[in-house]
């Protein structure tokens, strides 16, 4: 079901009175979808909820980080065909592509979840020691 609110700190906003009208883009018809601007204020709250999120989120763990890419990812694969098809006649591209398009966007995440668990992102290099290399061995 698309309501067309905007979505701010967990809640649903409706302020704005102007709207936004879906639109097929290969006949020009207008689509049932009605999506409501966001008024300064609502903006503004955005911005501050953002804000405050970061202030929690910047102390999560890898593991914890990682599995929030991971829940994102399962529920752009949880949208069913019915979102794919609005967004189908919202864009032109056909249904093949769009399915590609989410496919590759989850995997990404779930990809940036693995490298989060490894630590790539640290940049940590461990050397080990070689003591027979030549000219002189290297140490620890």
């Amino acid at each position: 079901m698309v309501i067309g609110h905007n979505f701010i700190g967990g809640s649903r906003s409706a302020q704005g009175t102007t709207l936004l009208k879906s639109i097929h883009a290969t006949t020009g018809e207008a689509l049932p979808y009605e999506f409501h601007h966001a008024t300064e204020q609502e903006i503004n709250q955005a911005c501050e909820a953002a804000s405050q999120a970061f202030k929690t989120y910047r102390h999560t763990s890898p593991e914890q980080r990682a599995i929030f890419l991971e829940n994102i990812a399962d529920e752009l694969d949880a949208l069913g065909i019915d979102f794919l098809e609005i967004v189908s006649q919202e864009t032109a591209l056909p249904l093949a592509r769009l399915q590609g398009e989410r496919a590759r966007t989850s995997g990404q995440m779930r990809l940036f979840a693995k490298v989060l668990r490894r630590g790539d992102f640290l940049g940590a290099r461990i050397d080990t020691a070689l003591p027979e290399r030549q000219p002189l061995p290297r140490p620890d």
